[in-house]
């Protein structure tokens, strides 16, 4: 099976790209969205991102997009313009082979080459459901900075949230440049 390759996400993406997300909803704990969101909507939030100053990386394989990553703002105060939270969701087919990291890395490169200097995960249920990314971004380098018990509610149980944090480039060395 040939690797995937990463690329900036388009318009064109976006169908591809709501029904993955759609999916997540639907089905699992990593977005505390309960409705699927459209694809007007979907396409609205991508324009916020690139309008911020941040990366929307896709996963494709013969033209299937298999997944998708993005880096948005942590907090909207501008003290926290240099640090980034960061979002990855695969197709169902695709999960357990990899891609997740290779986004991931791929984000994290594009982040620290914009100049952010700190990545965090919110992680959805990372004490349950979603332990595939927690070991995803432990396997990162990314480092537990907290949990916040049973703050949700869907498919019928109470949802912890988990923060992981990873520094980026020069971390908290010198002043951001942003």
């Amino acid at each position: 099976m040939t690797t995937p390759s990463i690329r900036p996400a388009t318009t064109a993406d976006i169908p591809a790209i709501a029904a993955i997300y759609a999916h997540a909803v639907l089905n699992g704990t990593a977005s505390w969205e309960l409705d699927p969101p459209g694809e007007t909507e979907m396409l609205r939030r991508f324009d916020a991102i690139l309008a911020g100053g941040y990366p929307y990386l896709i996963a494709e394989r013969n033209r299937t997009v298999l997944g998708y990553a993005y880096a948005g703002a942590y907090r909207p105060r501008p003290a926290y313009r240099a640090t980034v939270e960061n979002s990855i969701y695969l197709a169902p087919a695709a999960q357990g082979l990899g891609i997740g990291r290779l986004l991931l890395e791929a984000l994290m490169a594009e982040c620290t080459k914009r100049g952010f200097r700190q990545m965090i995960a919110v992680i959805g249920d990372g004490t349950g459901a979603s332990v595939g990314s927690r070991r995803l971004h432990e396997k990162a380098g990314f480092r537990l900075i907290g949990i916040a018990e049973k703050v949700g509610f869907k498919h019928g149980r109470w949802l912890d949230q988990m923060l992981m944090q990873k520094e980026l480039g020069e971390g908290d060395s010198t002043p951001p440049a942003i």
